[in-house]
């Protein structure tokens, strides 16, 4: 099966597969876009060739973009195969692609007890963070306050309060998410 083909099928099973999760018709999807039912009919099974004048007004009716129509489909869009990113005590894989999640960035933290903190001089930065503790057992110093945050815990803070995250009895893994303003604060080190 050649490039030009697989993708062609692939367009073929998102515009119908499109139509169906909005619980559309054949011809319901055919008023929207203006060609006829047995166009539209032909275009999904394969028994008519497609045309950009005709995608577009199809793309538009399903409220999506030719673009995300044909999309390649290759595991470089879903798997992401992180490389770890070391500091003094910290060692960072970024699990999310630029700007996924609505700007967020997803990363999975592992910390060791020996992680360098001055409690007189933590970072603030706007922003939002959240993480959950995979194993081990974190300490946050949140201004003035020391939290414990055990295995299958969250926690979810401004970081306008003066913050940090470390290791207590052992390392900590974690999985964090920060806003824009928590990535470049927090990960610019690392990655």
């Amino acid at each position: 099966m050649t490039q030009e083909v697989a993708v062609d099928a692939v367009v073929r099973q998102r515009i119908r597969g499109l139509r169906l999760s909005r619980g559309w018709s054949l011809d319901s999807l055919a008023a929207r876009c203006h060609l006829s039912p047995s166009t539209l009919s032909r275009l999904e099974t394969g028994h008519r060739r497609m045309a950009l004048d005709q995608l577009v007004p199809i793309a538009r009716a399903l409220g999506t973009t030719i673009d995300q129509l044909v999309e390649p489909v290759d595991d470089g869009d879903v798997v992401i195969r992180p490389e770890p990113a070391r500091t003094p005590g910290m060692t960072v894989w970024v699990l999310s692609r630029d700007r996924a999640l609505h700007g967020a960035t997803v990363a999975k933290m592992r910390i060791s007890p020996d992680r360098p903190v001055d409690p007189d001089d933590l970072p603030v930065h706007p922003g939002r963070e959240w993480f959950t503790v995979l194993s081990g057992v974190a300490r946050l110093y949140l201004g003035e306050r020391r939290l414990t945050v055990r295995p299958g815990e969250a926690a979810e803070f401004s970081t306008m309060v003066p913050h940090f995250i470390g290791a207590e009895g052992g390392p900590v893994e974690l999985l964090t998410m920060f806003d824009q303003d928590g990535e470049r604060a927090h990960l610019h080190d690392a990655v």
